[in-house]
């Protein structure tokens, strides 16, 4: 079985099921209809297609920046164009390399002045606060550590506790978002369930889910992605 395969399946063996669920906080209405804004079809490898895409960011000029997973490339899709282009400009960015088990910061548009800020860590989820803290997700140690820059180990935000479903603690933790409060938002995927976590909180507070996994309006399966809508 190849490495793919294999990272795959091992995925599915924590969790029977990976259906993101899209978390919110007001009862907005959202257009039904939705527009493809990217495409794809066999060829894969092709810049303007993509394979297993993960993570995605919207700047303020509305394009999207995909983490092409099993491309192993960061793209950017601009609005109203079907051009799309790897990575490679002046502002520095930070990307999550899952089975390398790494946080790496890109600093020129020629990718070679590359530093490692985070080693060690199995990180699926990150995120910045207005500070310019960075916020990464530990799936295997069931925690989310704050880092500053030039920090060795982080500060511990939420978890941390061991494996568990106690308010205390966090199941395999995925995707999440900060918000002006500095709360935390975790996906905890294991526990089916997103959890908010208050600044300076021992514990969090459930907002979604956390009634068993299943698809009624009261349940999640394996939430993924977590974004709050002010």
């Amino acid at each position: 079985m190849g490495e793919k395969q294999t990272k795959l399946k091992n995925h599915e063996e924590l969790s029977e099921s990976v259906n993101p669920k899209e978390i919110q906080t007001k009862k907005n209405q959202f257009q039904q209809v939705a527009i493809n804004v990217t495409v794809g079809n066999e060829k894969k490898h092709q810049l303007n297609l993509l394979s297993y895409p993960w993570g995605i960011f919207i700047d303020n000029d509305k394009s999207i920046y995909i983490a092409d997973s099993w491309n192993h490339r960061i793209v950017k899709w601009k609005l109203h164009s079907n051009k799309v282009k790897i990575i490679a400009e002046n502002n520095s960015f930070i990307v999550s390399d899952e089975t390398n088990i790494l946080v790496i910061r890109y600093t020129d548009k020629n990718q070679t002045n590359q530093r490692i800020i985070i080693s060690n860590i199995v990180c699926w989820g990150l995120t910045i606060d207005k500070n310019g803290y960075v916020y990464a997700s530990d799936y295997e140690k069931h925690e989310v550590r704050r880092w500053k820059q030039g920090d060795k180990q982080g500060e511990l935000v939420a978890g941390g506790n061991g494996r568990g479903n106690h308010l205390n603690q966090l199941n395999g933790p995925t995707f999440i978002f900060i918000d002006e409060d500095f709360s935390l938002y975790i996906s905890d995927s294991l526990n089916h369930r997103v959890m908010k976590w208050r600044k300076d909180a021992k514990e969090g507070i459930i907002v979604a889910g956390g009634n068993g996994q299943g698809n009624s309006l009261r349940q999640l399966s394996s939430p993924q992605g977590v974004i709050v809508d002010h």
